[in-house]
């Protein structure tokens, strides 16, 4: 039997190869340079689905997801939520001490700042995460360190000095998983997600307009971004996540609102909602609602 593919963008050992491996056990993980190139090997039939970060807790918004996945004509058929730890990676053998330098995607930089403070660190940027592991791996010095991934260490015969060096217990990146095809589940599927993306005319009111059939039809929005879109400044498009199945009574009002007072709407994906959303709400714990980069992917 084939083993089944999806695709990621980062080098091998980032959080997405690691979101890759967590939500589809068993699957071969494609590394793609690109959130394109990730899309692309969908399309020509290279991966089965691609795994896409769209925000973060910390970082924000990842923002070529507002433009890339609309285009693509790929739907939402999931979603997985990664928890990113951070390790700090070295050649075998060396003492802390003995580090000078750190690598790492600037992002992560700005997320182990008493790490760089406590140990008098040089910070040094590199491309992404598990690149910086790949450095590291390849220049064996004591003196140069990465942060990354305890999957990027595994990879690269590196070892884990200290685990969970982030200054922030809760950084957590949510991805989309997208296919090909849609997989809509039946409508009395408990705990489903709908992401859509529309446009709203340049008048006052509008938005107002366009949000308060979810307000009245008791929808729950678990995200709303807006970006612009072309060469004018004169409509907004906006990506929107709700809770429910567009064919539930509820959801179907809210829409029909929508429609009437928007432009352009477009369903991206229905699709369940991934665990770590009724988990971190038992706990009493908010989940990652809007987010700029690519890179706590990667």
């Amino acid at each position: 039997m084939t083993q089944q593919v999806i695709a990621f963008q980062g080098t091998p050992g980032a959080y997405s190869d690691l979101a890759c491996r967590n939500a589809k056990p068993g699957w071969k993980t494609l590394p793609c340079r690109t959130f394109a190139d990730a899309i692309d090997a969908v399309h020509q039939g290279r991966a089965e689905l691609a795994m896409l970060a769209c925000e973060n807790s910390l970082a924000g918004r990842v923002p070529d997801i507002h433009s890339l996945l609309p285009a693509s004509g790929l739907k939402i058929v999931g979603e997985h939520f990664q928890r990113v730890e951070h390790c700090l990676l070295v050649v075998p053998g060396t003492r802390m001490e003995q580090v000078k330098r750190v690598h790492t995607h600037p992002v992560a930089l700005g997320q182990i700042r008493n790490l760089i403070r406590d140990y008098n660190l040089e910070p040094v940027a590199e491309f992404d995460t598990a690149g910086a592991a790949e450095l590291v791996a390849l220049w064996k010095k004591p003196e140069e360190a990465a942060v990354a991934s305890a999957l990027a260490a595994k990879l690269y015969g590196l070892e884990i000095l200290k685990r969970n060096v982030e200054d922030a217990t809760h950084n957590t990146t949510r991805f989309y998983i997208a296919s090909r095809t849609s997989v809509m589940p039946p409508v009395d599927t408990p705990n489903v997600m709908t992401t859509l993306i529309f446009s709203v005319k340049n008048i006052p009111g509008a938005l107002y307009k366009v949000l308060g059939g979810f307000a009245t039809n008791g929808v729950n929005m678990t995200r709303l971004e807006s970006y612009m879109s072309g060469e004018t400044f004169a409509s907004t498009r906006f990506l929107l996540d709700v809770d429910g199945h567009p064919d539930d009574t509820r959801l179907s009002k809210a829409l029909a609102e929508l429609d009437f007072f928007a432009q352009d709407t477009t369903i991206l994906g229905v699709y369940p909602q991934s665990p770590f959303r009724q988990h971190t709400s038992a706990e009493g714990q908010d989940t990652p609602r809007t987010m700029p980069v690519n890179a706590i992917s990667g």
